[in-house]
C-alpha cells in the first residue's frame, strides 16, 4: 500500500493554539481546516483577536475552552500548564508575526506561521536568529509547495530529468484589485493596500512571494540578484499592484517573475514553467492535478496526481485516487502534516524521515529579502540589486 498523508502513524494529537483568525477572518478558517484534515492537531487555546471581547466570542464559536485577551498572556500561561499548547498557529496581520512569534519561541513552543515571515527584513533576520536559538520547529505556510504535482516537479528537477536548468518563468495574476475596492471598506483589500499593515510590497509581498518561493522550491536554485519594475496602476494606491522582475540564479540560470492584482479576467493564475537542457515542465495552480512534461525533441506528455508515472514524492502527500481534484486546502494541510511529523519526532526524540519537507526560516527570510530587493531595485529605475541575505 502506498503511504500517504492520510496514513500518518497515530500519535497523541498536537495541542495547538492560534493567535488571530477570529470572526470574519478568512485565513484563520483555512488554517483550522488544514490542521484537522489529517487529524494530527487539536485546537485547545487561542487569542483570536486583539479585541478581547471578540477573542472570547470567537473562542465560543469554535468551542475552544481556553481563550485569552492577549497573545502575551496566552504564551505565558500556556507555557506553565502541563497540558499547555505544543505549537501555535500565527494568522495575524503581517506586522504582528514577529512580536507574536517571539513570545512563543522564547518559551520553546513550536510555531506555524502564515507568510510572510515578518513585516521587514531586519525583523526577519532577528526572528530567524531567535528561532534557531530556541531549537523549535518553525513552519511557514507557503501552501503551494504542498501540492502533489509540485513535489513531483521538484523531484524531477532534483533527479536530473530536465538536465541543467536554463530558464525559470513564473507568474501569479489576479484581477480583484483592478479597481480601488479598498475605498469601499473591503477588509482584505484594506490591509493589503496599506503599507503600514502589508509592508513595503503590495502585490510583490502578497502573491509575488508565493511565485518566488514556488520557483525556488521546484528549481532548487537561489536568486543572486534581480531587477524589478513595480507599478501602482490604480490612482492613489500606495503599494505596487503589478510587478515585472528579472531574476539571475546561482549557476547561470535566468528567470522572469510577473505578479499582478490588476490583470483583468484573471482569478488565481499561478503558473510555473522551468526549462532545462533535456526537458521542460509546466504547472498551473488552477489545474493542479496536472504536470506537463516536454522532453527535447519528443512529444509533450501529461502526468496526473496519483496517476501512471507519478512518483513517491507526489504520492506521499496525496490522499485520494487520481481524477479527483486536490488543491488549496489540501496544500495547506500538507504543510501542517509535514510540520506535525517534525513536531512529533521532537516530542518522541526520534529521527525525522528525510522525505519530510516544509517551508521554514530560510524560505521566510528569502521571501522578505525578495520584497526588499524589488522595492530597492524599482526605486532605482529597475537597477540590478542583490538580495540582502
Amino acid at each position: 500500500m502506498t503511504i500517504t498523508a492520510a496514513h500518518v502513524a497515530r500519535a497523541p494529537r498536537i495541542r495547538l493554539g492560534m493567535v488571530g483568525g477570529g470572526r470574519d477572518a478568512f485565513i484563520g478558517a483555512v488554517h483550522r481546516i488544514a490542521a484537522r484534515i489529517d487529524d494530527q492537531y487539536e485546537l485547545v487555546a487561542g487569542c483570536f483577536s486583539s479585541d478581547a471581547e471578540k477573542s472570547l466570542a470567537s473562542a465560543a464559536d469554535l468551542g475552544v475552552a481556553r481563550a485569552y485577551a492577549s497573545f502575551a498572556e496566552m504564551a505565558a500561561r500556556e507555557a506553565r500548564r502541563k497540558d499547555g499548547i505544543e505549537a501555535v498557529a500565527i494568522v495575524t496581520p503581517n506586522p504582528m508575526h514577529a512580536p507574536v512569534a517571539m513570545q512563543f519561541l522564547k518559551r520553546g513552543i513550536h510555531v506555524i506561521c502564515d507568510k510572510p515571515l515578518t513585516h521587514t527584513l531586519p525583523e526577519a533576520k532577528k526572528l530567524a536568529k531567535a528561532a534557531e536559538a530556541s531549537g523549535v520547529v518553525f513552519a511557514l505556510t507557503h501552501n503551494y509547495t504542498g501540492y502533489p504535482m509540485i513535489r513531483q516537479a521538484a523531484a524531477m528537477v532534483a533527479g536530473g530529468e530536465l538536465g541543467d536548468i536554463r530558464l525559470v518563468q513564473v507568474e501569479y495574476a489576479q484581477d480583484w484589485l483592478a479597481e480601488p475596492v479598498e475605498e469601499s471598506g473591503q477588509k482584505q483589500a484594506g490591509w493589503r493596500t496599506d503599507p503600514a499593515r502589508s509592508g513595503a510590497g503590495g502585490s510583490t509581498g502578497d502573491i509575488g512571494t508565493h511565485a518566488f518561493n514556488l520557483a525556488n522550491f521546484v528549481s532548487g536554485l537561489s536568486v543572486e540578484e534581480l531587477a524589478a519594475d513595480l507599478q501602482a496602476f490604480v490612482p492613489g494606491r500606495r503599494v505596487d499592484d503589478n510587478a515585472h522582475v528579472l531574476l539571475r540564479y546561482s549557476g547561470g540560470a535566468r528567470g522572469m517573475l510577473w505578479c499582478s492584482q490588476v490583470a483583468a479576467g484573471q482569478e488565481n493564475g499561478l503558473r510555473l514553467r522551468i526549462f532545462g537542457t533535456k526537458a521542460g515542465i509546466e504547472w498551473e495552480q488552477e489545474n493542479p492535478n496536472y504536470l506537463w512534461v516536454g522532453p527535447l525533441g519528443q512529444p509533450k506528455y501529461r502526468l496526473t496526481r496519483n496517476g501512471p508515472g507519478a512518483g513517491p514524492e507526489a504520492g506521499r502527500v496525496s490522499r485520494i485516487p487520481s481524477g479527483h481534484p486536490e488543491g488549496y486546502l489540501e496544500g495547506f494541510a500538507n504543510i501542517y502534516a509535514e510540520a506535525a511529523r517534525a513536531i512529533i519526532a521532537r516530542r518522541d526524540g526520534t529521527a525525522l524521515d528525510p522525505a519530510v519537507t516544509f517551508p521554514g526560516l530560510k524560505e521566510g527570510l528569502e521571501g522578505v529579502a525578495f520584497v526588499d530587493a524589488c522595492v530597492r531595485s524599482s526605486a532605482r529605475n529597475a537597477a540590478w540589486v542583490k538580495l540582502n541575505l
